[in-house]
């Protein structure tokens, strides 16, 4: 079992070449697994009950002892894994980590629009269970 599983949109570019670069590498230690919530057969129940809405809203992680990882922090604990932590350590600074969290949340909001995507709505009109209330996205 990986020690950090990755939910990511396979529909969105940006998404597709950060999990490429993080496949690259993980050079087959599979120290990572990735799940494409974009797949029609993307269950909640096998990911901790996260629903679409919410892992198309903002990044999400599962690390193998249960643990559910949201939005930098996944960057960060998935680069750690490979050898490149370094890359975000910053984000753990106090002048730092507040504006990357700030941009992340900005991205997360705007990124369907950005990629030219139809809204999380839209998405969720033919995806989503109705029975489900729907996340919280900021």
């Amino acid at each position: 079992m990986a020690e950090l599983t990755v939910l990511f949109d396979g529909g969105c570019p940006l998404c597709l070449r950060e999990v490429t670069t993080l496949q690259r590498l993980d050079n087959g230690r599979q120290k990572l697994a990735f799940v494409d919530i974009d797949q029609p057969d993307y269950n909640p129940s096998l990911h901790q009950g996260i629903s679409y809405r919410q892992a198309m809203g903002r990044i999400h992680a599962i690390a193998a002892d249960g643990e559910i990882v949201t939005d930098v922090a996944v960057f960060r604990r998935a680069y750690g894994l490979v050898g490149w932590g370094w890359l975000y350590a910053p984000t753990r600074w106090p002048l730092v980590g507040p504006v990357v969290d700030a941009l992340y949340g900005w991205w997360a909001a705007k990124r369907l629009q950005l990629t030219r995507r139809p809204s999380l709505d839209q998405l969720c009109d033919s995806r989503c269970d109705i029975t489900t209330a729907p996340a919280e996205v900021n």
